[in-house]
């Protein structure tokens, strides 16, 4: 018998991303961020069928969210995706043709100063977890661990006012760190 991990993929399409998943800031928010990047395989080519989960503290701090992400229509009960005012803290995006993917969200607080990400993609037998800092904060244990090449590959880099960018790289040279949670 096959389990899920021995299966190929990806099977992300057609359940998985949902209306609104990459809008994690509330509508027209005054804060918000972009951070947007690309997804490459060991070649150094783009993903085109990845799918990236995103978890991130309030900016006061808080890990709770609000319900909203997954909001259904009372009538359909079809999946109509997040209501436009609350922060989840939670997103999920899939990446285009071209491998891009882009995040719209608001600052992370000092507290934990980055974006908790986890990375499907075809070739993969299990999820990949990584951290986006948007910046290098000072006295953090991971990054404070690693030397500064390994380090780099967990830094967003400024891509303009309020954008940043972020490239994950499944292997090769530029590999993103992976971290291993259990």
């Amino acid at each position: 018998m096959i389990t899920p991990s021995q299966t190929a993929g990806p099977f992300f399409g057609y359940a998985l991303p949902f209306a609104g998943g990459g809008e994690m800031a509330p509508a027209g928010h005054p804060d918000t961020l972009t951070v947007h990047g690309y997804v490459h395989d060991g070649a150094g080519q783009p993903v085109p069928d990845a799918l990236l989960e995103f978890w991130q503290a309030a900016p006061d701090g808080s890990r709770t969210g609000v319900p909203g992400s997954l909001r259904r229509d009372p009538v359909t009960s079809a999946v109509i995706g997040r209501d436009g005012v609350g922060f989840t803290g939670f997103g999920r995006v899939p990446t285009d043709a071209d491998g891009h993917w882009v995040l719209r969200t608001l600052p992370p607080p000092a507290t934990a100063p980055y974006l908790a990400v986890c990375v499907f993609a075809r070739g993969l037998q299990h999820h990949l977890f990584t951290r986006i800092y948007l910046g290098e904060p000072v006295g953090d244990p991971l990054l404070g661990g690693l030397p500064p090449h390994r380090r780099a590959t967990l830094l967003a880099a400024g891509d303009g006012v309020g954008r940043y960018r972020f490239d994950v790289h499944l292997q090769g040279d530029e590999e993103t760190v992976f971290l291993e949670l259990s």
